[in-house]
């Protein structure tokens, strides 16, 4: 499904989600707006914990939170039984001031500071994902003197190749990720970090890409990571307690994308496990995936008025409405492809093909290139699924535009749970000038 599990539409084709009408949200906190189906989100966690509970023995299921964090949905993943991964120190800030617990935390990233490191540390979080040599030589310096290790996994790069955009191509040589396993830089950071007092190598992990749909380079991916596991093992003795090969799931945004079935990626993905363990006569380690966009993407719509309308005959016709690459960068960043249906009335009968454009001040602010809607007016509501994932987490404040308020609704009730920024937000780090700002 594009939209979240909860959507329907009234009798006289209003859209409703989680029991809610989009337009009675729209009148009461303005567009643009961003609402989350909470429904949505707990059958998305639970879904992935059954999934690969069901086809492994040690399963764990860890939130991307660079999907998009906040503390509400931080507390939805926490009672779902999730663990976290966070890739900064506003993440880590965050997931901690949200009550996450410090033990369910991992820290990815591939340039972490020694203040980042140094706060993980502090924190007691369960598990530093080490990307580098100088990450190593910043933590040999941070737990120097400290009584119990760190545990770490080592991020390893294996050379996978998969089928997305190469700005979302994590795993392959070429890539500021990981440690190549080609390359032999992999085998040093082992050694590495077993000479390395201060640290307690847990095992392996590796990230291949976003938005993948074949489970074929996750296979390959779990077969990688236990054959280096397995080399490990008889040069230094080394017995993994834990292999992750990552997420990057893909998700449906248009009806021409596939279907990923989670179920069965699961399956394949916990059968690959359990087969290479075997192959290289290691003890099941945990399995960890990373699931992140599968969550949150389809759970979230993003909701705007549309405004001017540009007719240029036998081009296209542009319809613009009151956001776009402020609030979600993806299209002109990497291509993303949206479609989106009036808040008022279905997608049936008569249609027009537009151009659905944003406000800001670029010719690349383009929401959707191309989408048939029912005839529309100055002031319509349009409704955009899967906008749950990476447009929030990545929404600026370009042309000083204010950031959108966020909704969870729920069995027919909404709440709001992040305010829209207002004018004097866009002013709170500035140092006033000696005759202060003008009222």
């Amino acid at each position: 499904m594009l939209w979240p599990d909860t959507t329907e539409r009234s009798p006289d084709g209003a859209l409703v989600i989680g029991g809610v009408a989009v337009a009675d949200l729209a009148a009461e906190y303005g567009t643009p707006l961003y609402l989350f189906d909470v429904a949505t989100i707990r059958a998305r966690c639970r879904l992935h914990k059954q999934a690969l509970g069901s086809a492994y023995e040690r399963p764990k299921v860890t939130y991307a939170g660079k999907a998009w964090v906040a503390p509400a949905l931080l507390q939805l993943i926490r009672d779902e039984g999730l663990n976290l991964d966070v890739v900064s120190g506003g993440e880590l800030y965050v997931a901690l001031r949200s009550g996450f617990p410090a033990d369910r935390i991992a820290f990815h990233g591939n340039n972490k500071s020694p203040d980042e490191l140094q706060m993980a540390l502090d924190a007691g979080i369960g598990e530093i994902i080490i990307d580098n040599f100088d990450e190593i030589r910043l933590l040999d310096e941070l737990t120097r003197g400290r009584s119990t290790p760190v545990t770490v996994l080592l991020r390893l790069n294996p050379g996978i190749d998969v089928h997305t955009h190469d700005y979302r191509k994590t795993g392959i040589v070429d890539s500021k990720f990981g440690l190549g396993i080609s390359t032999g830089d992999a085998e040093r950071a082992v050694q590495a970090v077993l000479d390395t007092p201060g640290l307690y190598l847990r095992g392996y992990h590796a990230h291949i890409g976003s938005q993948i749909f074949e489970v074929e380079p996750f296979i390959e991916t779990v077969d990688t990571l236990f054959e280096f596991a397995g080399t490990m093992r008889d040069r230094f003795g080394i017995v993994p307690e834990e292999i992750s090969p990552g997420g990057g799931f893909g998700v449906r945004y248009e009806e021409g994308d596939p279907d990923v079935a989670l179920t069965a990626y699961a399956e394949q993905i916990g059968r690959a496990a359990t087969l290479a363990a075997e192959r290289w006569d290691l003890p099941s380690p945990v399995l960890t995936t990373e699931p992140g966009r599968s969550i949150v993407g389809p759970a979230g719509v993003a909701v705007y008025t549309l405004g001017a309308r540009k007719v240029i005959p036998g081009v296209r016709t542009y319809v613009s409405v009151d956001g776009g690459m402020a609030d979600n960068i993806r299209p002109p960043l990497y291509g993303a492809v949206y479609t989106a249906e009036l808040v008022g009335k279905p997608s049936v009968g008569e249609m027009e093909w537009l151009t659905i454009a944003g406000k800001y001040c670029e010719s690349g602010d383009v929401l959707i290139e191309r989408v048939a809607l029912p005839p529309s007016r100055y002031g319509d509501l349009l409704a955009v699924p899967a906008a749950g994932a990476y447009c929030l987490a990545m929404a600026s404040n370009y042309n000083l535009a204010l950031r959108p308020a966020v909704v969870f609704v729920e069995h027919g009730t909404a709440r709001l749970v992040q305010r829209r920024e207002r004018f004097e937000d866009l002013l709170a780090r500035d140092i006033a000038p000696e005759d202060g700002y003008r009222t």
